[in-house]
């Protein structure tokens, strides 16, 4: 598998403790996890077994390969060796060992005593002399770092943290950055361990339930820098930003026990060389399928929504103990609502800010939709031209947003006019031919209003104007500025949350950057009165970097130096 990074997401400035613990694995941490985890040995082997039979039925029946590779192994279990003389080498009886063979090593003069002539500082154990620690030791120059470590791992107040998802030679991880706006300085902090590939990051700030005891203290408790992961498996991991070196996350949504993910599903009767795909059986109360989207809840903190390939959008509440056990309606510590309102993958889902208890989401079926989520059957949606990339609420109005589609457009409805049934018109207010290939991801800018970002399948990240016709109330729209940042196929762009023309783009070449917009005339041009509008002061910086913020690479580093030799 090639590298890549497949989400970004901000954290805003004074969030973050100045000083992040340390991941500590005690006998309450022991405990917490194991009730996490839920799978025991007597779980795990019952798992297997079930795997196992699974295994089985997907070989019945099979035909050609397959019936090949069902034959090798009923041999192999059968199979004994014919070459007589070929382990004759290993059935020779091994030598006979010695009767005295430890006398070489005069095991009875070890007591008598050995005079020596020996002098120095050493040659009497009273001589040593020994010390609490390795500070009072003045023998020892190379004294505990941990001051140094402890500078290194501090988070300013001034400072912004990025988590990227990034997957390297089949190793998943979220890697944390820390960046320094007025410095225009982006380094590596620490990263986490992943079990499988990640898809989608929402970072909140509630402290869920089941939460680590090596979480830092905070002033109020319900309070916390946290980071939501959907992956490849049906689970959510939450995980403190502020403690390093952790090993397990402080939650986890869903019931490992019970998904059944990981065990194989027949596809089909086996006798075609095409497969067919076949959907896993819908549980109210988990995701059985990978995690495509997340998105937390503002203003109502304890509510997490997850979107998912199994069909279904799950509502999640932070608050109660996912160990609890629960009935199949999703009681205990599972989803507390399951929304049927898709027929193929839901790819994207997010809460509206203004209107908090709404939401929106879009589909491979080609639909999106948005509806109140304590009565999901009264909503309405629109049928789309191709399948849903990526969608974004648009914060300077609630009743407006923006869907991003594979085959390039960018389009954008009011909720006001359109139709709970499908089969009537929905038609855009304006359509956007934005790149050339999938728009994998959009953003809209909170500080600007009508400045949106874009990113596609063809290398490049785009700043959009919109603008109101003073006349007929029409919507234009105007390219600002588009860029290739080296990142490859574009998959992330997110702006700052506190610096209004700064935004961060990751792809498929598994590289970071960060893009000071305002670096550029056009844009400093085209949004410049919105800013003054808006009370934000574009600072002017220096345009050495082109207004483009990346970490250097262990080969521009070299060239670097090797440059500055000659």
């Amino acid at each position: 598998m090639s590298s890549l990074i497949s989400a970004v997401a901000w954290v805003r400035r004074g969030v973050s403790v100045q000083h992040p613990q340390k991941y500590v694995l005690d006998d309450k941490e022991l405990e917490r996890v194991s009730a996490l985890a839920r799978i025991e040995l007597e779980d795990a082997r019952i798992e297997l077994e079930r795997a196992h039979e699974a295994a089985k039925s997907m070989g019945k029946g099979a035909e050609g390969d397959e019936a090949d590779d069902q034959g090798d192994e009923e041999d192999e279990a059968n199979w004994v060796d014919e070459d007589e003389d070929a382990m004759d080498v290993d059935s020779a009886p091994p030598p006979k060992a010695q009767e005295d063979d430890l006398s070489q090593y005069k095991l009875d003069d070890y007591d008598d005593d050995v005079k020596t002539t020996d002098t120095g500082p050493f040659s009497n154990i009273k001589g040593l002399t020994y010390y609490r620690d390795n500070e009072e030791d003045p023998y020892i120059t190379l004294k505990d770092d941990e001051d140094d470590e402890r500078e290194e791992l501090e988070v300013l107040p001034t400072d912004n943290l990025i988590v990227i998802a990034k997957t390297e030679d089949e190793i998943s991880q979220l890697e944390v950055y820390v960046y320094d706006e007025s410095q225009e300085n982006l380094y590596a902090h620490h990263d986490l361990m992943l079990p499988n590939f990640p898809l989608c990051l929402e970072w909140l700030d509630f402290t869920p339930a089941s939460s680590s005891s090596s979480a830092p203290p905070t002033a109020t408790p319900s309070f916390g820098n946290y980071i939501a992961v959907g992956t490849l498996d049906p689970e959510i991991e939450i995980w403190s930003l502020d403690t390093v070196e952790a090993m397990y996350p402080s939650s986890i949504l869903g019931r490992p026990d019970q998904t059944k993910a990981h065990i194989p599903t027949p596809l089909g009767t086996g006798k075609k060389k095409k497969k067919k795909t076949k959907h896993r059986t819908v549980e109210k109360g988990y995701h059985v399928d990978a995690v495509l989207g997340l998105s937390w809840n503002k203003v109502q903190r304890n509510l997490l929504a997850s979107a998912s390939a199994d069909r279904t959008v799950k509502l999640w509440d932070l608050s109660r103990d996912p160990t609890l056990s629960g009935g199949e309606d999703g009681t205990g510590g599972g989803a507390i609502r399951s929304f049927d309102v898709h027929k193929d993958k839901v790819q994207a889902v997010q809460w509206n800010e203004k209107e908090p208890t709404v939401l929106l989401t879009g589909s491979y079926d080609r639909t999106v939709r948005t509806f109140d989520s304590r009565s999901p059957t009264s909503g309405v949606g629109a049928i789309l031209g191709s399948d849903v990339e990526a969608l974004r609420w648009d914060p300077w109005e609630n009743h407006g947003f923006y869907v991003s589609l594979e085959n390039g457009l960018v389009l954008n409805f009011d909720v006001r006019t359109l139709p709970s049934n499908l089969d009537n018109p929905s038609p855009a207010r304006f359509t956007l031919s934005a790149h050339d290939g999938a728009v994998s991801s959009i953003d809209v800018n909170p500080h600007i209003k009508g400045c949106i970002a874009t990113g596609g399948t063809d290398k490049l990240v785009k700043v959009w104007n919109v603008t109101d016709d003073a006349d007929g109330g029409k919507r234009n729209v105007s390219l600002v500025t588009s860029r290739d940042l080296g990142i490859g196929k574009v998959f992330s762009t997110v702006f700052s949350p506190d610096d209004p023309l700064t935004l961060a783009a990751a792809g498929s070449k598994a590289k970071l950057q960060i893009w000071d917009v305002g670096a550029n005339m056009g844009a400093r041009k085209a949004f410049g009165a919105k800013l003054r509008e808006a009370g934000r002061v574009l600072r002017e910086k220096e345009a050495s970097s082109g207004g483009v913020v990346g970490v250097a690479s262990d080969d521009e580093e070299s060239d670097a130096e090797g440059g500055e030799e000659d």
